[in-house]
């Protein structure tokens, strides 16, 4: 009876089975933008589903039966199916934030449950501003982070997120790129980029533990989505100019200054000549990009196709840059159960390099020498009996003719990266999944430099001969170095995520990850005259081993590190979160007693606005409160290094006893990573119909065991300085984003936007020993202007060490300066001990605003960047040496005895010594972008969307600094180069026009 009862109810229901289909859509929010996790109930057929990350889905229903779609945060509609792809539009409702999920440590949350802090920022707006590196896009988009990006083509910006937290440590935030950790991310192209998130507090970050503790960006490329093939091509083309010039003086000016300041008429000042050197060696830059992206879906299968190709000419002569990428995408829907992610990418980067040092010889070169004399000689600085520039005569500078310096510079460099991985998810059970994911990296770089010795020797000096070149110099140098390396990463773990009684929402994630960073191998050789035609350079039989004159190889050793982390997340009743973190990592760079460490975090969370007597606040669509505290840590750190010194002689009653070998450097068994506690809170706001939205971060942010160098005993008989934790460097701030979106008709909406964030940096204190001294910001002159040792406790990291300008002498025109005492005297009578702590490059504060406006197809955005607190270094104008030409300013109205009320001292010929006169104000704000754009109202099946646009990149900076940008990564070392302009490249200001089609 039973098998009978089974059996006519299969009959009766086979017409509805036999009926249902596989209908398949996208659903999207007002703004067209996929909904992941909306859920599709069929009422009939009594199946459900949840759409993707895109928002795409499938369910088996029949034709014409009623769908219902809902999701958290928006109103839930019932349509009717169809066998045509079905594009629904939910519409939200008061919580618009619910919808919201951003990336997070291996998974993703919605935003409105994240109890930390996470700018999360959209791929429109990394694609909108036409850059090289994405984190260059960012630059005044999310709040606490701070981005020094630099023109020059190739290069990589600096990210600062909520202060510097050490000192000789790596300062590089962690880039995780669909699950690979990497260190720099000038390979991906910003087009391929759908996620941007910005991890800035510990409760966040301690799941990365060990490399966390300068923060970590997570960046998600894009996969395929839609149920046809689409492609898409994107076309620019930029032209690009100095964003501001600094106003030399003329020739004229010039020697009428110089004969001044060397008391005699050396110079005439009726010049035939009156070169301008920027101009010399300068151009307009351009660049170009290309991309084509092929994407789309079936049931089984997801695929995201790109390549794209940058080219640039910097606007220094010669100085060329190119980038070639290709990535592949793919999910494999194996089963119901597995699913598959593959990603590969291929980048190919060329480089023709330029030496940044000819901007600042040009600054110097005198302006009465010409580029080229009559005969087609380079022009050098020699003046003749009659006052002129001259190929003979005697020399008034040692400043070299910027354009043969350009000229005679020939280095290329070729690099290839690789990375790709796989990644596997299994549903073990319903809420129960398994996720294991390999991800590696391979990079290989070329490089070539081509000195041609002989002429460069002929051409600084007219006069010299061929045959005159010393038989025992080099005719000319080859160097030729490559390095490689590989790295790769594991991870394994599990996520268990269920909702308990309609009330208790549990996600639990748990697994362990092995990561390798790979010897790195370098190799440089140096050969001395080689053929002069290129192409026989790497021809065997060329040269013999005498012409090498220099061969170094090197293997960098290979780090190690094993992880194993977990994480909490509770939701109680939509309204309480609670989220617990703890990883436990293990690094190979350490002592075995000291190489495993234990990184813990917390965070909660208040939904004030779920709370009953918030039922009534309707000008308030959401309030949250949250907080946490968090332990991170920074391996990327000064290690041990022993020291052998040999041939050292040992005397014993005034004679030798021996020759022999001894240990000059201390080893510090206990060294081991950096490590920051960070205790933050925040408040996460929506009012006005949602359509005012802000948060307000605090954070206090302690680094207790900084690593800096220590000098011995003096009894130890040991001279080299080794590193130890003896530092503690403090962060606080506060940051605050608002923005404000709304429509004035439907066919016109409006958005005005803005951040703001506050930074307390210093070296809080140091333990009972004595530092190494760092001096650093050298000048080339004999001069430094930044310094870290026993004195800097109380300073911020970076901060600039020097005299203090007084004015000067009204009696004479010379320069003074403050002694300790306070005196006022010429620099002949300074100390060392009469310099002070000034300022730091370190910026106080930084801020960003964005706005914009859509009409029809129009689209109109402005976004600007600035900082304030920060001190930056005139270089340039700092390292004037005799003969070298001077600013406008100066040349215009110096101090002579007949001009005693002259705004500029007396013109001087000695090395000026480093002083608060050229530090100057960092403080700027900048238009980043202005974007114009118009989308066509193509009517056409094979073309879907076509968008031409226009963009105006950096056009305007309000600066008070002085020189070409205040601006200056240099090196990226605070108490390198950063923070001064010498051998800068300067900011541009850039006009690209293009177009985004849509097949």
């Amino acid at each position: 009876m039973r098998n009978f009862i089974f059996s006519l109810l299969a009959f009766l229901l086979l017409p509805a089975y036999l009926h249902a289909q596989s209908i398949k859509g996208q659903i999207q929010d007002s703004k067209g933008v996929g909904i992941p996790g909306a859920i599709v109930v069929a009422s009939t057929s009594n199946t459900s589903t949840d759409a993707d990350f895109d928002g795409n889905f499938a369910i088996k229903a029949k034709e014409g039966e009623s769908l219902k779609i809902s999701m958290l945060g928006f109103n839930s509609i019932t349509v009717k199916a169809s066998s045509d792809f079905m594009k629904i539009t939910l519409y939200e409702s008061d919580d618009t934030v619910l919808k919201d999920v951003i990336v997070i440590g291996y998974g993703t949350r919605k935003k409105i449950d994240n109890t930390t802090a996470i700018s999360s920022i959209k791929s429109e707006e990394i694609a909108k501003t036409k850059v090289l590196n994405a984190s260059q896009a960012i630059q005044g988009k999310a709040a606490g982070v701070q981005v020094i990006s630099s023109d020059l083509p190739g290069s990589s910006p600096s990210v600062v997120i909520r202060g510097l937290g050490t000192a000789l440590g790596g300062r590089t935030p962690l880039y995780v790129v669909d699950g690979m950790p990497t260190e720099n991310i000038n390979n991906i192209n910003t087009n391929d980029i759908t996620s941007y998130e910005i991890l800035k507090d510990a409760s966040s970050l301690a799941i990365y533990g060990t490399r966390a503790a300068n923060g970590v960006i997570i960046i998600t490329t894009k996969k395929g989505k839609g149920e046809q093939v689409t492609v898409e091509l994107e076309n620019f083309t930029g032209f690009r100019t100095t964003l501001k010039k600094v106003k030399m003086a003329g020739s004229n000016k010039y020697a009428h200054y110089s004969n001044v300041a060397l008391q005699s008429t050396t110079f005439s000042q009726d010049q035939p000549v009156n070169t301008d050197w920027f101009d010399a060696i300068t151009r307009t830059g351009t660049y170009s990009q290309n991309n084509v992206s092929i994407l789309g879906s079936s049931e089984t299968v997801k695929y995201f196709f790109s390549a794209g190709n940058y080219s640039e000419k910097g606007i220094l002569n010669g100085l060329d840059y190119s980038r070639t990428t290709f990535r592949n995408n793919n999910e494999y829907k194996i089963s119901k159960k597995l699913t598959v992610n593959q990603n590969f990418s291929f980048t190919s980067a060329n480089a023709s390099p330029k030496p940044l040092s000819a901007f600042t010889n040009a600054y110097k070169q005198s302006p009465i020498v010409p580029v080229r004399f009559a005969n087609g000689q380079y022009g050098v600085s020699f003046v003749g009996a009659n006052g002129f520039a001259t190929s003979s005569g005697s020399s008034f500078n040692n400043v070299g003719n910027p354009v043969a310096q350009l000229d005679f510079f020939n280095e290329e460099q070729r690099s290839v990266t690789l990375q790709g991985g796989l990644k596997l998810d299994y549903e073990i059970i319903k809420p129960l999944k398994f996720t294991s994911q390999f991800n590696g990296e391979y990079y290989t770089w070329k490089q070539y430099n081509y000195e041609d010795t002989k002429n460069i020797w002929l051409a600084a000096d007219p006069t010299r001969i061929a045959s005159a070149y010393p038989a025992t110099s080099n005719i000319n140098l080859l160097t030729k170095g490559r390095e490689q390396y590989f790295n790769w990463n594991l991870m394994n773990y599990f996520t268990f995520s269920k909702v308990f009684s309609d009330i208790h929402d549990l996600e639990v994630t748990a697994g362990m990850e092995a990561s390798v960073k790979g010897s790195r191998e370098k190799l440089t050789i140096v050969r001395k005259n080689v053929n002069q035609n290129e192409n026989y350079w790497a021809l065997n039989g060329v040269e013999n081993a005498a012409n090498v004159i220099s061969y170094r190889d090197e293997m960098l050793n290979q780090t190690r590190l094993a992880s194993y982390f977990g994480r909490f997340q509770y939701k109680l009743m939509d309204k309480y979160l609670f989220t617990g973190t703890i990883r436990r990592d293990g690094s190979s760079n350490f002592g075995k007693e000291y190489r495993w460490g234990t990184f813990p975090a917390f965070g909660l969370g208040w939904v004030v606005t779920k709370e009953n007597f918030m039922a009534d606040v309707k000008a308030i669509n959401l309030l949250k409160i949250r907080g946490g505290w968090g332990k991170l840590g920074n391996q990327n750190v000064p290690l041990n290094n022993q020291a052998y010194s040999s041939g050292l002689n040992t005397y014993l009653g005034g004679s030798i006893l021996n020759e022999g070998t001894t240990i000059n450097s201390q080893i510090d068994p206990s060294l081991s990573w950096e490590i920051t506690q960070e205790a933050s809170a925040g408040i996460d706001i929506e009012m006005l119909d949602n359509r005012l939205k802000g948060t307000f971060d605090v954070y206090d942010k302690n680094t207790t065991n900084v690593i800096l160098n220590t000098k011995p005993y003096a009894t130890s008989g040991i001279s080299l300085a080794s590193p130890a934790h003896v530092g503690e460097v403090s962060n606080k701030g506060y940051e605050v984003s608002l923005r404000w979106d709304d429509k004035i008709s439907d066919d016109m909406t409006y958005w005005i936007g803005g951040n703001f964030s506050q930074n307390t940096n210093k070296l809080k204190g140091l333990k009972d020993v004595t530092l190494s001294q760092i001096v650093g910001g050298n000048l080339g002159n004999g001069q430094n202007t930044k310094l870290l040792d026993n004195t800097s406790v109380g300073q911020p990291l970076g901060s600039f060490f020097m005299y203090e300008y007084a004015g000067f002498d009204p009696t004479n025109g010379k320069m003074l300066y403050y002694t300790a005492a306070g005196n006022q005297v010429t620099q002949d009578a300074l100390a060392e001990t009469d310099k002070k702590y000034v300022g730091s490059i370190l910026p106080k504060s930084n801020f960003g605003v964005t706005l914009g406006i859509t009409y029809k197809n129009w689209d109109f955005s402005v976004d600007g960047y600035g900082t304030a607190g920060a001190k930056v270094y005139n270089g340039k104008k700092a390292q004037r040496f005799s003969g070298e030409n001077i600013e406008e300013s100066l040349a215009t109205n110096f101090w002579t005895v007949n001009n005693t009320s002259a705004s500029t001292m007396a013109p001087f010929n000695q090395v000026p010594v480093a002083s608060t006169y050229y530090l100057e104000s960092g403080d700027f704000f900048r238009i980043n972008n202005i974007t114009l754009g118009y989308k066509l109202p193509i009517q056409s099946k094979l073309i879907s969307a076509c968008r031409l646009y226009v963009n105006m990149i950096n056009p305007f900076i309000f600066q008070k600094f002085s020189g070409f940008s205040p601006e200056l990564n240099g090196n990226g070392d605070p108490y390198g180069t950063q923070g001064v302009e010498l051998d800068a490249y300067p900011t541009l200001r850039s006009f690209v026009i293009g177009a985004n089609l849509k097949f």
